[in-house]
């Protein structure tokens, strides 16, 4: 009997199996601080069962970091990181045909790779900060670094099956209104996994796959406006035009006269000018003796007869790298400020992005690396545009690993704009400011007028249902007589 039950188990379908996982947290737990995260492994891999966590059970960092370890101590040692920027809950009951509308499904390939797969975790509620950790976490466990990739980089690759790899694919989401094209885009993703998975199976490499995101993409309003002090959004406005440049422009000129407003700082490669750097403030601190040291680098990179040493800076096509030289920062005679950016196409978006890589801090032949490519993108004929930068407040830096020195260092960068691609006449292009839909403001301004609304129609409503009397008694004539039968 124990033998025919097992067998009908095995018979249900690994898609219904993670959408019933991921309905019993609806209403017993909120999805708006929360990921999902899917973990399966290759056919002819097999591990013991771990037990998902119980319904509106919450995954922390720590909890998440057993599961990983156990996973991969006893899988595969490639792993194959699906890492959204945005995903809930929501995204699978909405668009992978979880009432019968199987035809509707944008997951066909992620249902085909679970229901191949021998041994599969699903985790339907992980706290997004924890999911932030993921590189690093399987990074360390890995002891390898992370390897960003696309479908045809990988089917250039040749994979070890007794080397650990750690193989990272960066996956968008729609940041529209239209629910139609995060669909497409959701759609789009899928078509990335099953490419993916074809081809680590055409090398015959087992592997372990996760499939999980940074942030929540329906995100409650107190994310919204920390999002508006801090957060990532890109303003996708039509390419660049006319009336785009010529207000960039003004809006320049008018910060050039100014008094005391300097200029941004300028890195060329022959006569042409790639790269383009400016702040309003610049400050880095370090943690000595339980005490934070703060350094403002900001008189020793901007204003007028200021040339700051850029020696190391290089740009191409594809790659940009800013290297600001100090002297005497903090106690290091010797200290540079890095920035990595890079360029490349998406098909899904069917644009190129460029984004912020790292951070770098070398000091004294020690490097503190801070990744900034998770939320620091922008269209590549863009510049980027943020009022706060930092790794320590609203974050937009994460150390690279939790045992890399950046974990001793806090980097602070106000009224952040940069530009290391298609830079045109010394000047930054339109920028996309990182600012989120909804200021505290305009949230106040909205609940307030909601408010004035209901208590209007309260009292047109109370008004509404007044009823005037249709006999009136006159205290010098007889009294009204109303018979009962009235």
């Amino acid at each position: 009997m124990a033998t025919t039950g097992t067998m009908h188990l095995q018979r249900i379908s690994a898609s219904l199996a993670v959408l019933l996982a991921l309905f019993s947290l609806l209403n017993s737990a909120k999805c708006d601080e929360q990921v999902p995260l899917i973990l399966w492994t290759s056919e002819g891999v097999s591990t013991s069962t771990q037990a998902p966590p119980a319904a509106g059970h919450i995954v922390e960092q720590q909890q998440l970091s057993s599961y990983l370890e156990k996973a991969l101590n006893e899988g595969a040692k490639n792993v194959v990181l699906f890492l959204q920027d945005k995903m809930s809950i929501e995204d699978f009951t909405m668009y992978g045909g979880a009432f019968g509308n199987k035809q509707d499904s944008v997951y066909p390939n992620l249902e085909v790779a679970l229901m191949s797969s021998s041994s599969r975790l699903v985790l339907p509620a992980v706290s997004w900060p924890a999911s932030n950790a993921v590189i690093g976490q399987l990074q360390d466990q890995l002891e390898t670094s992370p390897l960003y990739m696309d479908p045809e980089t990988l089917s250039q690759l040749r994979l070890n099956a007794s080397s650990s790899a750690l193989l990272v694919f960066r996956l968008p989401y729609g940041i529209g209104a239209d629910l139609m094209s995060a669909k497409e885009i959701l759609s789009g993703n899928d078509e990335v996994i099953g490419q993916v998975m074809s081809i680590m199976k055409s090398q015959s490499v087992p592997y372990t796959a996760i499939y999980t995101a940074l942030r929540p993409s329906r995100e409650a309003a107190s994310l919204s406006m920390e999002a508006g002090q801090g957060g990532g959004r890109s303003l996708l406005q039509y390419r660049g035009g006319y009336r785009d440049r010529e207000r960039e422009r003004e809006r320049q000129r008018k910060v050039k006269e100014r008094p005391g407003v300097y200029g941004p700082v300028e890195f060329k490669e022959g006569d042409e000018t790639c790269i383009l750097l400016w702040a309003k403030s610049l400050s880095v601190k370090i943690l000595r003796s339980g005490t934070w040291e703060d350094h403002d680098l900001t008189p020793s990179t901007f204003g007028e007869g200021v040339s700051p040493k850029l020696h190391g800076s290089s740009c191409d096509k594809t790659k940009a790298r800013l290297v600001l030289n100090y002297e005497n920062v903090l106690g290091h005679r010797s200290f540079k400020l890095m920035f990595a950016m890079s360029q490349r196409h998406y098909k899904v978006s069917a644009r190129r992005w460029f984004t912020l890589d790292a951070v770098e801090l070398e000091y004294d032949g020690t490097k503190a690396t801070f990744n900034g490519s998770r939320h620091i993108y922008a269209p590549a004929e863009y510049s980027y545009r943020c009022e706060s930068v930092t790794n320590f407040r609203w974050p937009l830096l994460t150390p690279r690993t939790s045992k890399d020195p950046s974990n001793q260092w806090r980097v602070s960068f106000e009224d952040f704009q940069i530009q290391g691609f298609n830079v045109s006449s010394s000047e930054f292009s339109y920028a996309s400011d990182c600012a989120g839909f909804f200021s505290p403001g305009i949230w106040m301004g909205l609940i307030t007028s909601l408010l004035m609304v209901l208590v209007l129609t309260y009292g047109l409503h109370m008004i509404m249902q007044l009823r005037t009397m249709d006999r009136f008694d006159d205290p010098k004539g007889p009294a009204i007589s109303v018979p009962q039968t009235e």
